[in-house]
């Protein structure tokens, strides 16, 4: 398992200027990627890039929340904390901020390579043999595998298909503990 904390992630502005995106991974690390889990800062209302061929999942991490529209495939659909909020990434798509900047952890899976399920966790994430995956603590302390590493908020965890976690397992230390656990299939 590969560690990261947000703050010591590069931001890197989005080419309209509405905000940042802090890559956690991307595999493989050259030419298009399979699959792409980052943090992002939206700044301002504003469109969102299009990923043609691409399944994206938008968790929102902090602040008051954005309003996710696209004409003709849903209108205002609300991201609020916690909640995954799945749509492609081939639609046009606009966001509206709810008072203020937010943080949202994005996972991003190439269509017909790989599929991505994010789930709210609050228990032991034992990752499945083949799968690859990301954990982002949002609260709370947890240990992560045989290395004894303890994870705070806004840091985590990554491993590829190819790692050999699927033993090791990342576990809550305190009652508070909340995670956000993306479970990624290689389909093809």
């Amino acid at each position: 398992m590969r560690h990261f904390d947000v703050e010591t992630l590069t931001p890197g502005r989005w080419l309209n200027g509405g905000g940042a995106t802090r890559e956690i991974a991307s595999q493989p690390e050259t030419g298009e990627f399979g699959w792409r889990a980052s943090i992002a800062d939206i700044d301002r209302d504003g469109a969102f890039s299009v990923f043609p061929g691409v399944d994206r999942t938008l968790t929102l991490v902090a602040g008051n929340g954005v309003l996710l529209t696209s004409p003709g495939a849903f209108e205002r659909l609300p991201a609020r904390e916690g909640e995954p909020v799945s749509f492609s990434g081939d639609l046009d798509l606009s966001a509206e901020l709810l008072d203020g900047a937010c943080r949202v952890f994005n996972i991003m899976v190439r269509r017909g390579r790989w599929t991505g399920r994010v789930a709210r966790v609050a228990d032991p994430v034992v990752p499945p043999p083949g799968h690859a995956g990301v954990l982002h603590v949002l609260r709370g302390r947890w240990q992560a595998g045989d290395s004894r590493l303890v994870l705070d908020g806004g840091q985590g965890v990554w491993w590829d298909e190819h790692d050999s976690a699927s033993g090791e397992g990342v576990v809550p230390l305190s009652p508070d503990a909340v995670a956000l656990w993306a479970d990624l299939v290689p389909t093809g």
